[in-house]
């Protein structure tokens, strides 16, 4: 469901938050746009992350190292890279007034993004915001094979190690499906919300390479066990 634009005012940060603790988030129509619409779908899709699958070629994929892995380091990078049209994604639902408005939150230490650096390329990465225990995935994108993939499994490690306690990703793709997402009714997903938004979750940009590996390596055994 696609609630009417805003008639007036600015994408605050305060405004933001307030919107994701109540189960909405904001969208455009494109990135010409300037109007933003609240969205609040039927069904929202989550990644249960003590379910969550590393398939097993992209486990190699990340055991070999293929990219550096930084986190809020380029933070602005990530979400134009996002906004960026391609041959699968023509159309973009960021706008500047999103971009500005996640900037903002970024600079408060509620948004976050995973990149996947190369020969000092920025080659692919995820950013979103963080309440509470709920990590809000917005977008992730990838130039290089696998590169999105990669910045996702660093995300749920971290989401993991910091407690959290659900990962929303909006919508379920192909791409998300892989990974364990499914679709919830929107009561069912209310009430993972409120569960989750008063944990005390940190989200961890540095991981020391043993425990980020044990904590990979957990969500690969699960993975194989319930695959």
């Amino acid at each position: 469901m696609r609630r009417p634009p805003r008639e007036y005012g600015r994408l605050t940060p305060e405004l933001l938050v307030r919107a994701y603790a109540a189960g909405i988030f904001p969208m455009a129509e494109s990135g010409d746009d300037p109007a933003v619409y609240w969205v609040d779908p039927p069904v929202r899709g989550i990644v249960p992350l003590d379910r969550f699958h590393v398939p097993r070629r992209l486990a190699r994929t990340v055991r070999s190292q293929p990219f550096d892995i930084r986190c809020d380091r380029a933070f602005a990078q990530v979400v134009r890279a996002c906004a960026e049209s391609t041959e699968s994604r023509p159309e973009t639902w960021i706008n500047g007034e999103i971009c500005n408005a996640y900037a903002e939150l970024h600079g408060l230490g509620l948004a976050h993004s995973v990149e996947c650096w190369h020969g000092g390329d920025l080659v692919g990465g995820c950013y979103g915001v963080a309440l509470g225990g709920v990590f809000f995935g917005e977008s992730m994108f990838s130039r290089a094979t696998d590169a999105s993939k990669v910045a996702l499994v660093q995300l749920a490690v971290r989401l993991v190690h910091g407690g959290f306690r659900l990962l929303d990703v909006q919508f379920v793709t192909p791409h998300l499906r892989q990974f364990g997402a499914l679709e919830v009714p929107s009561r069912r997903y209310l009430r993972l919300l409120a569960d989750a938004l008063p944990v005390k979750a940190l989200f961890h940009s540095e991981l020391a390479p043993p425990v980020f590996g044990a904590i990979f390596e957990t969500l690969t055994q699960s993975s194989t066990q319930t695959s």
